[in-house]
C-alpha cells in the first residue's frame, strides 16, 4: 500500500509533499474488540515529518528513521500536499496542514481524510468514537 501511495503521488498533475503524523493508540482496555462491540481509545501525536516522495525509498526506512527519532508510536497518518506551477510545497508550507492533521487525530476530526497504517504498513481503519 505505501508503495502505490508513493506512485500515485508522483503521476499527480502537479508535485507532491506527503505528510506523516506518527502517533499512539491508547485502547484503554484490555478487553478484545468484537463487531458489535469494536474497541475505543484514544491516539496521541507523537512527531510529525513532511517528505518529497523522491526522498522516501520504502516503508521499512521511513520506519527505521522514525524509530531513530522516537519509537513510541504504532500508526502514521500519511496526507499529500499538492503543489502549484509545477512547484512542490516546501516544508514551510506543509507546517499548517501538518498542525491540521494533528488537531484532526486529536479531536477524532476528518481522520477519514488521511490514510493509517500500522508499523507493518498494514492499512488500518479508525472510526471516530
Amino acid at each position: 500500500m505505501f508503495n502505490e501511495l508513493i506512485k500515485m503521488a508522483e503521476q499527480q498533475d502537479e508535485p507532491q509533499r506527503l505528510l506523516f503524523l506518527f502517533s499512539k493508540a491508547d485502547s484503554g482496555s484490555d478487553k478484545p474488540a468484537t463487531e458489535k462491540h469494536p474497541k475505543n481509545g484514544t491516539i496521541e501525536p507523537k512527531m510529525c515529518v513532511d517528505k518529497l516522495p523522491t526522498e522516501l525509498s520504502s516503508f521499512e526506512a521511513l520506519v527505521k528513521e522514525a524509530d531513530g527519532i522516537n519509537n513510541d508510536w504504532n500508526f502514521v497518518f500519511i496526507a499529500g500536499l499538492s503543489g502549484q506551477n509545477g512547484q512542490a510545497p516546501t516544508t514551510e508550507m506543509a507546517d499548517p496542514y501538518l498542525n491540521k492533521m494533528t488537531n484532526d487525530v486529536v479531536t477524532g476530526q476528518n481522520i477519514a481524510n488521511y490514510v493509517v497504517l500500522d508499523r507493518k504498513g498494514q492499512p488500518i481503519e479508525l472510526m471516530p468514537s
